[in-house]
């Protein structure tokens, strides 16, 4: 097994367009890293130069302690798992498992027992006699799985492997992904523009967008409750980050994020990051889990802190139910109880928790508040 590093990693291409600027990661041996952000972020060619099949204009990758810059695909001993499952058609299940560890010249009984134990393992040891074409999707992603397993490679790269799946069998293969993570503690890459993917399967979490590292890389939770600008914030959670323009109100002593039809009282442990910024425009952040029907609330009405708004849009999702509101010129999504019984153009009153707030840089989108200087859990 083996941990894998970047140093200053750069990929231009010809006309100068930069797809990966100055990447630097350290991923730990035995690791399951995302690297995660929306489409043309980079983080597909990131993973194409760890393997390979892109040239790195400028840096280093280090694998194993060995610097890779120069190595051939073939001898940097990883494992790739693409989007698409690139199975032979003409192949049975068994064939596409061996096949590379048959042009290593593998003895014949090592590639039936080394087959046969990674086809137990994902369960598609009743399938080693058909074709590709006689499995499912999910079937045939396991396939793909199963043939880098058997190479028992020092890392996995997995190239957003279950794009091409419904949503149920995403779920399914996703968790049997980490559970063969767990079993063969080997180091994993893993590429995917999904968000729920990286917060379910990660230990740690690479953001990226336009090229560049957004944060350093940390656990799901971490992130998820430590955004450091407004595209991590926004990016990492579902229903995503709400975000509202105001003015920050006050003195060092007593601040309010005024919102033009509510305001937020700020809680005491942030007025000491946030007195430079009074009367100056900030944008604010709430998670919808963090906004609440006050007819399901035991907080008494004040002037701060609330809101009377219109109700735009209902989602029902059975266990909870996705609200789409409005107050003034703010619209933002709320995370109801299923006990709520809110409907499109109902006027109700919400309530906001100021604890959770996150305030930003208008300019910047850089975080305000020095959460670092706040007690902070060990999540991992």
């Amino acid at each position: 097994m083996a941990g894998v590093i970047l140093e200053h990693v750069w990929k231009r291409y010809s006309n100068e367009i930069a797809a990966v600027k100055d990447l630097n990661l350290d991923i730990k041996d035995q690791e399951f890293l995302v690297l995660v952000g929306p489409s043309g972020c980079g983080k597909s060619t990131a993973l194409r130069m760890i393997a390979g099949l892109e040239e790195i204009s400028q840096g280093n990758l280090i694998i194993g302690g060995k610097r890779m810059n120069d190595v051939a695909p073939k001898d940097r001993d990883i494992a790739m798992v693409f989007q698409s499952y690139a199975l032979y058609p003409h192949m049975s299940v068994y064939d596409n498992m061996a096949f590379g560890l048959k042009l290593r010249h593998t003895p014949k009984d090592k590639i039936k027992k080394t087959v046969s134990e990674a086809a137990q393992m994902l369960e598609i040891g009743h399938l080693l006699d058909r074709k590709p074409k006689q499995l499912s999707g999910g079937q045939r992603q396991r396939v793909a799985l199963g043939r880098a397993i058997v190479r028992e490679p020092k890392v996995f790269l997995m190239d957003e492997p279950l794009s091409n799946l419904d949503a149920k069998l995403r779920v399914a293969t996703r968790t049997q992904i980490s559970k063969l993570h767990q079993r063969l503690l080997t180091t994993v890459i893993y590429v995917t523009h999904d968000q729920v993917e990286a917060m379910t399967m990660a230990d740690r979490i690479v953001v990226l967008k336009d090229g560049i590292l957004q944060q350093e890389p940390d656990s799901p939770q971490n992130l998820y409750d430590f955004p450091e600008n407004m595209f991590v914030a926004g990016f990492i959670g579902s229903p995503p980050m709400n975000f509202f323009e105001g003015v920050m109100t006050g003195d060092s002593q007593d601040q309010v994020l005024d919102g033009g039809t509510f305001k937020i009282k700020v809680p005491a442990q942030f007025r000491k990051d946030l007195a430079p910024h009074v009367n100056k425009e900030v944008v604010f952040g709430l998670r919808p889990e963090h906004i609440t029907d006050m007819a399901y609330s035991s907080e008494q009405p004040s002037e701060y802190n609330q809101a009377k708004v219109t109700v735009e849009v209902v989602e029902p999702m059975g266990s909870e139910v996705y609200v789409y509101l409005a107050s003034g010129k703010h619209s933002f999504q709320a995370r109801f109880d299923s006990r709520s019984r809110v409907h499109p153009n109902d006027e109700i009153n919400v309530i906001f928790d100021p604890q959770q707030i996150h305030v930003f840089d208008k300019t910047t989108q850089k975080t305000l508040i020095n959460r670092h200087n706040i007690e902070r859990p060990n999540r991992g």
